[in-house]
């Protein structure tokens, strides 16, 4: 075991020494966030402006106005009907109501009419004003009933209606589906550099075969199983800082919220980890070079991760490309995390993990497998 542990210190020193390498396996893993935030983290409680263009000029078209400004979030300013179309092109208003000639008489009569709304950005803008607009219009059309057409009733009880301290209170709801998928836009990304990382600390081996450190070493009390599993353990030390620090970041410096704990999210990706290292391990075993390591580098680590999700929601990809997807590591990893997301226990995803186990163990055995068959010592050309 010392032999193993000097071996991993001396793997550690040796590319950590290179500035090059500390921004690569530490700080290059950071990226997934700034691509999260760019992707999801720009959708937050905006204000929405909306122009008045009064052409009754009544009392209720007025009040009415006057409770719109009062909403939270809601920006309002009298436009005049010349000016509507060239301020909601330009963005400076998201929604116009206008009050046609006969709004107020249609309200009085029960019949709530001559009110129109026009909007570019659609009903996401458009539905929310109109579920207050229309909710405090149906107040005044049912004192309209209630009056029976007497308009000193009507009056009277309009002017109480004004006077009660009628209010809306708006209350902000936190959207966890954003906070799901900046989560999933995160640890997307991080499965991708993990993967990287993996790749380029096994390559150390083929590297050092091709300068014969590798048989140098082989001749010292330190056996090929040793040097192996030193790899192996560089690998899961370097992943699992990279874990730990994207992980903290995420909580307290971006103040994230993941809706799954900080534990649970750990042990996930770190079972990944040692997927990205049986991956890792297997591709060295069938490389006889650092050019063929390479190739299959380029063949494996971003088109799996395309297919898996992680760059963007599986759904939306052809159904055949989704079956595929089923047969790759990254994407179980992702569904676990997007179950544990939406409040399924870790218990009743035993499935999931003992498939995320089955790939570990795969990779492992078929890299195990090759090296032992692989016992030639010619050099690398």
């Amino acid at each position: 075991m010392k032999d193993v542990l000097w071996l991993v210190r001396n793997t550690l020193s040796k590319t950590f020494r290179k500035k090059r390498n500390v921004l690569l396996y530490i700080g290059l893993p950071f990226i997934s966030i700034f691509i999260a935030f760019l992707v999801y983290g720009g959708s937050g409680v905006k204000t929405l402006h909306v122009g008045i263009v009064d052409k009754d000029h009544s009392q209720i078209a007025t009040d009415t106005a006057h409770f719109l400004s009062g909403l939270g979030n809601v920006k309002t300013a009298a436009i005049p009907q010349s000016e509507l179309k060239s301020q909601l092109a330009d963005g400076k208003l998201d929604c116009a109501i206008i009050f046609e000639k006969g709004f107020a008489a249609s309200v009085r009569s029960g019949n709530p009419a001559h009110i129109r709304m026009a909007s570019i950005k659609g009903a996401e803008v458009t539905k929310f004003v109109q579920s207050y607009l229309y909710q405090y219009i149906d107040h005044i059309v049912s004192i309209s009933k209630v009056s029976s057409g007497n308009e000193q009733t009507f009056q009277t009880m309009y002017d109480e209606f004004q006077k009660a301290s009628y209010k809306v209170k708006t209350i902000h709801l936190q959207d966890l589906s954003q906070s799901s998928d900046l989560t999933y836009q995160t640890m997307g990304v991080l499965i991708l550099f993990m993967l990287m990382s993996a790749f380029s600390l096994s390559e150390l081996i083929l590297a050092e075969r091709e300068n014969r450190t590798y048989f140098r070493l082989l001749s010292s009390p330190v056996s090929a199983g040793k040097y192996v599993l030193s790899n192996v353990l560089c690998n899961l030390i370097v992943m699992a800082v990279q874990i730990a620090l994207i992980t903290a970041a995420m909580k307290y410096v971006f103040h994230m919220t993941m809706n799954l704990s900080i534990w649970q999210l750990s042990a996930v990706m770190f079972l990944f980890a040692w997927i990205s290292t049986g991956i890792s391990l297997m591709m060295v075993s069938l490389s006889n070079s650092r050019s063929a390591f390479n190739s299959l580098q380029s063949l494996i680590a971003v088109p799996t991760c395309m297919l898996s999700g992680c760059f963007w929601p599986v759904e939306i990809m052809p159904k055949a490309l989704q079956k595929v997807s089923d047969f790759l590591p990254q994407r179980w990893t992702l569904e676990t995390l997007d179950k544990l997301q939406t409040g399924h226990p870790l218990s009743s995803l035993y499935l999931n993990i003992l498939i995320l186990i089955a790939f570990a163990l795969c990779f492992f055995l078929f890299a195990i497998y090759k090296f032992s068959r692989n016992r030639n010592t010619h050099n690398f050309v």
